[in-house]
């Protein structure tokens, strides 16, 4: 049970923080907040500001009462995780917790970045990212790590380059020493596969980021996984196609 008021500040953004009066009850009230997505589980949501003329933009996570471990918490420690082995992705401004269970986490923007989804349905080549997607990837699980929610839309890219960074972190986690280690993995790059499918990346492309993934983790058979992928991408359709249903602004992205 959370019992008082808990924020923890990244020391880079505190002059920031300190210059605009941040009260962590205010996330909740503040007009200037503006949600773009609402779940029953989290409001999403954008806050523009500015700074001595200088336009800054923050993403806020608002979470209801959520038992023990608060989802910010879960999101941060994910966050450190990546950041401890050096998984590219956002920044954390500030995270808490209030006394009556609810709790939040703020986000740099990612400037000049998009969804990968997003940015292939506009017409970018799936080719460009191919590479450091797949590379992305197998770090992570390199790492000793695994995502649960590895979607191309968690990828954010950076057009220019095709820099790509992880979001969504809540649920990144080590993974087992032994017992289940390849479920997990499998069914990251499952995510991915099927995610693919909705963008137009064609079937070659999809068994080229394998291959490109199988290199940076050093496997040399990769037809098991192929197989196991394959498998477990037709389980998830019909588990999204039930999720869409029941909740259809569920896959509503970032605003732009």
């Amino acid at each position: 049970m959370i019992l008082a008021n808990k924020t923890i500040a990244n020391g880079e953004f505190q002059p920031l923080l300190r210059q605009i009066g941040f009260e962590p009850e205010s996330v909740f009230t503040n007009p200037h907040i503006k949600p773009w997505r609402k779940l029953p589980d989290r409001e999403n949501c954008v806050w523009a500001l500015d700074f001595n003329g200088e336009g800054v933009r923050w993403h806020v996570k608002r979470y209801p009462s959520a038992g023990k471990e608060s989802p910010a918490r879960k999101e941060a420690g994910g966050i450190t995780l990546l950041n401890r082995h050096q998984i590219p992705t956002a920044k954390i401004v500030v995270w808490g917790e209030l006394e009556d269970g609810r709790s939040f986490i703020i986000l740099e923007d990612l400037a000049n970045h998009r969804p990968a989804d997003k940015l292939l349905e506009s017409g970018y080549d799936f080719d460009r990212i191919l590479e450091p997607t797949a590379k992305l990837a197998a770090d992570l699980h390199n790492a000793n790590l695994h995502h649960r929610d590895l979607y191309l839309c968690h990828f954010m890219i950076d057009p220019s380059d095709a820099a790509a960074r992880l979001i969504d972190a809540a649920r990144v986690a080590e993974l087992p020493r032994i017992m289940f280690r390849h479920r997990w993995i499998v069914k990251d790059l499952s995510q991915f596969w099927y995610s693919t499918f909705a963008v137009g990346v064609t079937d070659a492309q999809r068994t080229q980021w394998l291959q490109k993934y199988a290199e940076h983790r050093k496997l040399t058979d990769t037809e098991w996984l192929h197989r196991a992928i394959a498998r477990k991408s037709d389980l998830i359709a019909r588990h999204d196609q039930n999720l869409r249903r029941a909740q259809p602004n569920r896959n509503i992205s970032i605003p732009e």
